[in-house]
């Protein structure tokens, strides 16, 4: 069903008034920010334009659990369409996935696949992921709901909306399906080619951890490494900037007393600093300032990017306070003033009892639900404990592995044998399908877990120089580098081949 603007932008500015009161992951509320900056500049273009320009919302009822025909339970999860370039029912469908998070109409609207749509006279549909956004079943997120939360359970929802999507939106059967998506959604897409090679016609995975892992090191080795690269307006300098400016947090901290005090103050500190979680707590949201400046380098809607974070550690300084540090706070200052946020951390006990409280929040980030999924699936905790990383050790593994059983009473050691399981099922970085393109950026430090080298004839890998997260997936600027602009081009061309194949042999393309 078609919904007229004021209904559709209504959710999107419920969701960027976050509220101080709940701690949310600061690398998720940043992802979050910036998805909504670039969804509303693509949307108010569109509401300049004719009316069958605006996308429309649909609902399908799905089942709860569909590995279980004797369970009649349900739940409504909301897509998305776009068919203004829509030439022929037997024209191409590209199906963007959601991942832990809400999806709104942008996801049809902007970026690719939207952009790829007119080439090919496609038929463009969103789907949101289940538990996430609006799609969250009745009962809201008691741990005996999240059972039915997986990437399997997103995965059988891809198939029973593909199967529902095609009648009801009259899709012939010769029609190609092909499957976006960015971060975990771009899992999602290569895994729905890999184990539904008979609906899914190819898939666009854009920096896609396909392989899971608990400890996540190798997060924080690509941030250090980023900070030293001067093409993105990094040097060896910033790079030791920001590890003094670590080292003087800790001294503070350690110093107690006054020094504590105001460093609580300065840099948005909302818990006492007493206790070593509470101070665990910041320098793990200090960590996301500078990873999140690395993450979504040179993206629209991005508070910080590496270049000025740089310019800040090098020249933060005055005469009371060391230049590192006083960058650094500055630094943190311009984020909270981006995010609409007063604090920068919160307590341990407080983000806990956020963590457990069962009903959806209106902000769309989707922490308790990802969590879930982090301790029954994907591990994915970043850490900082080899010395040679140049930021705090703090927090360390064992800290957030304890989330798991605080919030759910998860134990390490499932949640070990939960990330080896997922490698298992779905092949990690070897995966096994065809006709997949993984995509990525080497300034991305999730690109270590993805594909970003050719696996044969049929898996093509595309790693772009000074990229970051899903940069390719963001819209078209002015400003976009050589390197992104041919990235994307290599995306059309490999589409192109792909959908010339489906069209000299209509049986491939769908059932």
């Amino acid at each position: 069903m078609a919904v007229g603007p004021a209904l559709w932008l209504g959710p999107l500015l419920l969701f960027s008034l976050w509220e101080d009161s709940a701690p949310v992951s600061l690398l998720r509320r940043l992802g979050e920010h910036i998805r909504q900056l670039q969804e509303s500049s693509v949307l108010g273009l569109s509401l300049g334009q004719e009316a069958a320009a605006i996308p429309k919302e649909g609902w399908l009822e799905q089942p709860l659990d569909p590995f279980n025909t004797s369970d009649r339970r349900s739940f409504l999860q909301r897509y998305w369409v776009n068919d203004q370039h829509w030439a022929s029912r037997d024209g191409p469908v590209f199906l963007h996935l959601g991942g832990e998070g809400s999806l709104g109409p942008g996801s049809v609207m902007r970026g690719h696949p939207a952009a790829l749509a007119p080439a090919w006279g496609a038929l463009v549909i969103g789907l949101e992921h289940r538990f996430y956004g609006l799609s969250v079943p009745a009962g809201g997120l008691e741990r005996a709901q999240l059972h039915f939360l997986s990437s399997r359970h997103a995965l059988a929802d891809v198939v029973s909306a593909r199967l529902a999507l095609s009648r009801l939106l009259n899709v012939s059967s010769s029609s190609p399906w092909v499957c976006f998506g960015g971060s975990y959604a771009g899992s999602l897409a290569a895994w729905a080619r890999l184990k539904f090679p008979h609906l899914i016609f190819a898939a666009v995975a854009s920096s896609a951890p396909v392989r899971a892992v608990l400890d996540f090191s190798a997060y924080n080795e690509v941030v250090s490494r980023s900070l030293t690269s001067a093409a993105i307006g990094g040097s060896w300098e910033c790079r030791a900037a920001a590890s003094t400016a670590f080292a003087e947090v800790e001294r503070r901290l350690r110093a107690g007393g006054a020094a504590r005090a105001a460093l609580r103050t300065e840099l948005g500190a909302c818990a006492s600093l007493g206790r070593a979680g509470d101070q665990a707590e910041l320098l793990g949201a200090l960590q996301a300032v500078v990873g999140g400046a690395v993450q979504y380098d040179g993206q629209a809607g991005t508070p910080l990017d590496v270049r000025q974070l740089c310019g800040l550690l090098q020249g933060g300084g005055n005469g009371s306070r060391p230049r590192p540090y006083g960058g650094l706070r500055q630094a943190v200052q311009v984020v909270l003033h981006r995010l609409g946020q007063r604090c920068l951390s919160f307590s341990r006990a407080e983000t806990v009892a956020q963590l457990r409280a069962i009903e959806p929040q209106m902000s769309g980030v989707g922490d308790r639900q990802w969590l879930y999924q982090t301790c029954t699936e994907f591990g994915f905790y970043v850490t900082c404990e080899d010395p040679k990383c140049p930021f705090s050790q703090l927090p360390a593994l064992p800290s957030q592995l304890e989330l798991c059983e605080q919030v759910f009473g998860l134990s390490t050691s499932s949640i070990a044998q939960a990330v080896a399981q997922t490698n298992s099922y779905y092949g990690g970085q070897s995966p096994g399908a065809t006709q997949v393109l993984f995509v990525n950026g080497d300034t991305d430090p999730w690109h270590v877990l993805s594909v970003t080298q050719a696996l044969g004839p049929s898996v093509s890998a595309l790693l772009i120089p000074g990229a970051s997260h899903c940069m390719d997936m963001a819209p078209e600027r002015p400003s976009d580098s050589p390197s992104l602009r041919l990235g994307r081009q290599s995306i059309f061309q490999q589409l192109h081949t792909w959908l010339r194949l489906a069209k000299e042999s209509p049986g491939r393309g769908g059932v």
